[in-house]
């Protein structure tokens, strides 16, 4: 049943946000002077890797965020390629986040029963964190507090997720998610 609500949904959303997702692409193209669109690998569903979609928004010389790249990462636009992730069967509307190597793919224990789900572009724990990159940006060492505060609060949110997920649920993840983008 998720699989079909998935790719419906997906469907109706890049019929509605296609031309988004085009102009997103276009502005990032002209602002990085590159491809507008960027790959990377992550960990997916079963621990297997796939290529996440995403509008890029870093410059590739020096890897800082490009000038439209703020805009696009603070709306979340960036994000709206993974909308043919979720197509194309990659990911769900719900889930946990995708992450890079060396995260959900090193967990143990119960924590690993996250890797039985489809990664989402949306999730309990990415509502909390819905700014996490500029929460990260006050701290002087990001990453340690990512791997020691942010991360470990993100499995135990993930592990309630995997434990709880209904369809209803879902829709009310999606239903504050479209309220945190409306706000």
């Amino acid at each position: 049943m998720k699989r079909i609500f998935d790719l419906l949904f997906s469907i109706v959303c890049l019929l509605f946000l296609g031309w988004m997702i085009l102009f997103s692409w276009l502005i990032a193209s002209i602002d990085t002077c590159s491809f507008g669109v960027f790959t990377q690998t992550r960990i997916g569903q079963n621990g297997k890797k796939f290529k996440i979609f995403k509008i890029k928004s870093m410059l590739d010389g020096n890897k800082s965020i490009s000038k439209c790249g703020y805009f696009l990462r603070k709306k979340k636009l960036d994000e709206l390629p993974q909308l043919f992730n979720i197509f194309l069967g990659h990911m769900s509307f719900v889930g946990p986040r995708p992450d890079i190597a060396g995260y959900y793919n090193c967990l143990q224990g119960e924590e690993r029963l996250i890797l039985k789900l489809k990664p989402g572009l949306t999730s309990e724990a990415s509502l909390k964190y819905f700014d996490e990159e500029f929460l990260l940006q006050q701290h002087e060492n990001p990453k340690e507090y990512n791997d020691t505060v942010i991360f470990p609060d993100k499995v135990k949110l993930n592990l309630h997720y995997y434990y709880n997920h209904s369809l209803g649920g879902d829709l009310k993840i999606i239903y504050k998610t479209l309220l945190k983008y409306i706000k």
